[in-house]
């Protein structure tokens, strides 16, 4: 674990020091950035596997932060903040943001968080074949390098949204329920909204309309979700 580089992107200093310290004591490397700015240039220097991230900063906003990032790198982010209307929620996991962390946090929350978030990112990764692909109509999935195109146009998704979109694949004629997705994709279970995944779903459909009209993911009412074979 100690190889994992977190940037932990927080102006306030005490809640920052916080942070880096419990991290550091889980055996991750910690790096600290007290300004978006200075967020952006620590992330065009050095390489991380994980950003945490408040939105009310000095210079950039985490929301532009977000945004910034998401247009070369898929680097998860976990946003941490004092907002905590669904709006806001809703409106960083729609520009790119993987799971979203109300203040004042728990320790053990933040850690349970980073570890499913990793996991689903990087383990998958190492167990996949080099040629493990799937194709459904126009998509095409590759696991190993976690790509997705929709008639040969790549689409960026977030950690969870690629996750998801592969849970789906693997079983198109499943239906999946709410409970069932975050079992699944979370793992040791999630404590976020129950829109969480309704967003995901929406951005996943949005990111593949922009190249095809035609349905991927069908809503089965009062259940849940599955691929659209139609």
């Amino acid at each position: 674990m100690n190889q994992i580089s977190v940037l932990v992107v927080e102006d306030n200093e005490d809640i920052n020091r916080i942070l880096k310290r419990f991290l550091e004591q889980a055996g991750y490397q910690v790096k600290s950035a007290f300004s978006g700015t200075e967020a952006q240039l620590l992330f065009s220097m050095e390489h991380f596997h994980l950003i945490i991230l408040d939105l009310m900063l000095p210079g950039l906003s985490g929301e532009e932060i977000i945004q910034e990032i998401r247009k070369k790198s898929q680097t998860p982010i976990i946003v941490i903040s004092a907002k905590s209307s669904l709006e806001d929620k809703v409106n960083v996991l729609k520009i790119g943001a993987d799971d979203y962390i109300t203040k004042p946090f728990e320790r053990e929350e933040v850690l349970v968080r980073i570890e499913a978030l990793l996991r689903r990112c990087h383990v998958n990764n190492m167990e996949a074949s080099e040629n493990n692909e799937i194709s459904f109509k126009n998509l095409l999935l590759k696991v190993a390098s976690r790509e997705v195109f929709v008639k040969e146009n790549s689409i960026t998704l977030t950690a969870y949204e690629f996750d998801i979109l592969y849970l789906l694949l693997q079983h198109p004629d499943r239906v999946f329920t709410k409970d069932q997705l975050y079992q699944e994709i979370w793992k040791t279970g999630y404590y976020g909204e129950d829109n969480t995944i309704n967003v995901h779903i929406s951005n996943i459909r949005k990111k593949i309309k922009d190249y095809d009209e035609e349905a991927y993911i069908k809503t089965v009412w009062g259940i849940g979700f599955k691929m659209d074979a139609n």
